[in-house]
């Protein structure tokens, strides 16, 4: 059976995250049916394909596929996934492409037992690692860097393990910790990863923090790693704490152990995950999602009020920043879409009419609410420009007299290489046109965006990191890792991964 994709033609003006992951070590669980759970509540984070591998302490047990979690598991998936280790993943593709073989986790054997991976992120100098692996004589079977980060932890060479097997403490280190921290050094970009080991799982997070990662403690002898918190109290677990940027934690029988695997220059949390990838429920820097977003929109109100009857919202993401805005500026809030939930993924594929008027499939006016009204549609971003200006006709048909949409972010106007996938130049609408120029195409009656300067003032108004710094190169172009000449180049709206490879020499 063809897989059909259809969340990008109605979803393709949203920025895609590559993945959520997960880990938990629990004797005393079912922990194949909570990682089960977990991605479940991470389902927003990556809907292509999804994983998990389980250890019972002697032998690895793995299923993936491609679809929901749901499509990919049932009960007879989960009963042959045994043991009280697992790591799970749903993954988005956007280095590798689509396809089973570039679905996580990565499962292997190797002289020291099994290793798994799950990841969440970009690296940015994948070609290099590529070429070192295989000038070793290292086979690679897919197009992923998740696959290279496994390979590095599974044989690296004397030459990337310099020094001892002490930490900066001064305690010695696992085999496994030693092998991350050597990986550590040599990976560059965004990662957060999961690692299944024989007898142990690793939680590990890039020097930045650009991709979140969290712990949780389940009853009196587990322990769970997730991308967003909301995934802990989907399966009874309790928030402890966020993993540090160049964090190595180890979890076995003997409880949590951390050590620092590279230092932390700085801190650069992706900015997006407040602004629409993290679920509202989420806390990150101590601070839940849904707060920072309202704040977005009482800020967005401050910069750009206009005279309207009603603010509505674009179901669901901009939901918070639209009763935000409506608080500040003090013009009622309601809804004016109401949103079919059900048809962002089917096997079926629309035909060229319904293609035509997709974002009729997914929203409906509410034109007891909007007829006669002047209405402000507040969304959370606009990066391609593809649905807002039907949008703004379908509230227009609905009896909206005037449509002024306000954006609880900045303009997009510079790719991601971090993990997300936020298109290219060409795709970029607000890199290749002014405001009053998207005005006019999205048919509106006036546009405005917030501003950098606002939206990091929304978010670090109510953080209580110490420190705290985030990313937000897509708006300022600022990145803040070096990022290869290669990645810059546009071919078919993102470079493959082994074209650009073998260009190499």
């Amino acid at each position: 059976m063809q897989y059909t994709d259809l969340i990008m033609p109605y979803d393709d003006d949203k920025p895609k995250e590559e993945c959520g992951i997960f880990g938990i070590y629990a004797r005393s669980r079912d922990v194949a049916r909570l990682t089960f759970f977990a991605l479940y509540a991470l389902q927003h984070r990556g809907q292509e394909g999804a994983g998990i591998a389980t250890s019972d302490g002697q032998v690895a047990y793995i299923h993936k596929g491609m679809g929901l979690v749901s499509q990919v598991f049932d009960e007879s998936h989960l009963k042959p996934l045994e043991g009280h280790i697992a790591i799970g993943h749903n993954r988005y593709s956007t280095t590798g492409g689509v396809g089973l073989r570039n679905t996580s986790p990565y499962l292997i054997e190797s002289i020291d037992g099994p290793l798994g991976v799950a990841h969440n992120g970009n690296l940015t100098n994948t070609l290099n690692l590529r070429q070192m692996l295989l000038k070793r004589g290292v086979g690679l079977s897919s197009t992923t860097d998740s696959e290279v980060i496994t390979q590095m932890l599974a044989a690296p060479p004397d030459a990337w393990l310099d020094g001892d097997y002490l930490d900066i403490d001064g305690d010695y280190l696992d085999l496994w910790q030693h092998r991350i921290k050597a990986m550590m050094q040599l990976a560059e970009g965004a990662y957060s990863l999961t690692i299944l080991t024989r007898n142990a799982l690793y939680g590990v997070r890039d020097s930045l923090g650009l991709r979140p990662l969290c712990l949780g403690k389940l009853g009196d002898d587990g322990y769970v790693l997730a991308s967003e918190s909301c995934a802990l109290s989907t399966i009874g677990a309790e928030f402890v704490r966020e993993i540090e940027p160049g964090e190595i934690v180890r979890i076995d029988d003997n409880g949590v152990q951390s050590i620092i695997g590279k230092e932390s220059p700085r801190r650069s949390l992706c900015i997006f995950e407040y602004v629409y990838f993290a679920r509202p429920d989420s806390q990150m820097e101590g601070q839940f999602v849904h707060n920072v977003r309202q704040r977005l929109g009482r800020q967005l109100a401050i910069e750009s009020p206009v005279d309207a009857d009603i603010v509505v919202g674009v179901p669901d993401s901009a939901t918070p920043a639209a009763i935000g805005y409506a608080l500040q500026s003090g013009l009622p809030y309601t809804e004016g879409l109401t949103k079919n939930r059900y048809i962002g993924r089917t096997f079926i594929q629309p035909d060229d009419q319904l293609r035509k008027n997709s974002v009729h499939l997914k929203y409906n006016p509410l034109t007891q609410n909007l007829e006669g009204k002047r209405v402000v549609l507040v969304d959370d971003s606009i990066v391609r420009g593809n649905t807002s200006g039907p949008l703004v006709k379908l509230l227009r048909d609905g009896g909206a007299k005037e449509v002024h949409v306000r954006v609880s972010s900045p303009p997009v106007r510079h790719p991601c290489f971090m993990g997300i996938d936020m298109a290219t130049y060409k795709q970029l609408i607000a890199h290749n046109h002014t405001i009053e120029e998207i005005c006019q195409q999205i048919g509106a009656d006036s546009l405005a965006y917030l501003s950098v300067e606002g939206l990091s003032k929304a978010v670090m108004e109510g953080t209580k990191e110490r420190g705290a710094g985030h990313c937000n190169a897509c708006f300022s172009g600022q990145y803040p890792v070096v990022i290869p000449s290669w990645l810059f180049e546009e071919e078919e709206g993102r470079v493959a991964i082994m074209g650009a490879w073998g260009r190499m020499k």
